[in-house]
């Protein structure tokens, strides 16, 4: 008793990684938290635990580099928004193949800006550009010129508002979030579901000010969607497969497009080919269920490639 506990701030300093790291670890189950009110700690114990496991090698089979026919030490590093069939794709990958794959939801703009910057192979991303009205091409257009890129599209996806069973605040279009009545809860900057709903706030005229709860943060669907399980608000922003997953009413506004953007380097090339063959078979394919909120007609089609690209995706 009396062991000192660390908030997720101080873990992150002890690792060199990101605070929103520590909390996808917490998430996952990678790294045993507990709450004192509402502020999340992590004991000592646990990060000694943690850091020996880091250490050694790792037993997990979907964690486990293992060796590949061009590559065998190879781990792929996915980055960008959080979503189920994302989470799917990564997991059956990484079994089918023998892959080392090692996902960051840390929202579609820096995801992006990680694949980027060279810090990542595959970013996860739906960001609208408000301009255009387009998704995602655009921000990869001005970002990436003479890399070797490959988009796949993944799904689209129904975006919308997400409330409670019955919808008893009767919310139905963006003006009724700034009732005072009504309490938002919101995505992180960066997020594309943010993109979106600036978007449509902005063409409605909505001053952000006035909507309570929209500087209340959170990093991923079900953490945002979980606040209108536990009554601590009643409305937000997102996909309809995580109103399903919670039990809670959706209302659709928009449908998105969900890309996954492969960077190709001469160390990643093969890896990159075997994931996009995987995600074009119709194995995978097989695999999926539980769709509600997504259309995946145009599961595996190229929207965007590099002129690089081609001569790179050979062993």
């Amino acid at each position: 008793m009396g062991e000192k506990a660390y908030t997720p701030d101080e873990v992150a300093q002890i690792f060199q990684i990101s605070k929103h790291t520590v909390y996808e670890l917490i998430k996952r189950g990678d790294l045993q938290a507990f709450k004192i009110g509402n502020k999340m700690r992590i004991e000592q114990a646990e990060l000694e635990r943690f850091k020996e496991n880091t250490k050694a090698p790792a037993k997990k089979s979907l964690s486990e580099p293992t060796e590949t026919p061009c590559n065998p030490s190879q781990s792929i590093r996915l980055s960008g928004s959080h979503d189920f069939l994302v989470e799917h794709f990564a997991k059956q990958a990484a079994t089918a193949l023998y892959l080392q794959i090692q996902p960051s939801y840390i929202g579609s703009l820096e995801g992006l800006m990680m694949l980027y910057r060279g810090q990542c192979d595959i970013a996860a991303i739906h960001l609208l550009d408000p301009n255009s009205q387009e998704y995602n091409l655009p921000f990869i257009h001005q970002l990436f010129v003479y890399e070797s890129i490959l988009v796949l599209r993944l799904a689209a996806r129904q975006q919308g508002f997400i409330v409670a069973k019955g919808n008893p605040k009767n919310i139905h279009d963006f003006p009724d979030l700034t009732r005072n009545d009504v309490q938002f809860v919101n995505r992180q900057k960066g997020a594309g579901t943010r993109f979106l709903l600036d978007s449509k706030l902005s063409s409605y005229g909505i001053d952000p000010s006035k909507i309570s709860g929209y500087s209340k943060e959170e990093w991923n669907h079900l953490s945002a969607a979980s606040h209108i399980c536990r009554g601590m608000a009643d409305v937000t922003f997102g996909i309809q497969s995580a109103a399903s997953h919670l039990g809670l009413d959706f209302l659709p506004v928009a449908k998105e497009h969900f890309d996954l953007v492969f960077r190709f380097t001469s160390e990643n090339k093969q890896s990159l080919t075997d994931l996009i063959q995987y995600l074009q078979s119709a194995s995978f394919k097989d695999s999926l269920t539980d769709l509600e909120g997504y259309d995946i007609s145009e599961l595996g089609k190229i929207t965007y490639q590099t002129s690089q690209t081609e001569e790179t995706k050979t062993c």
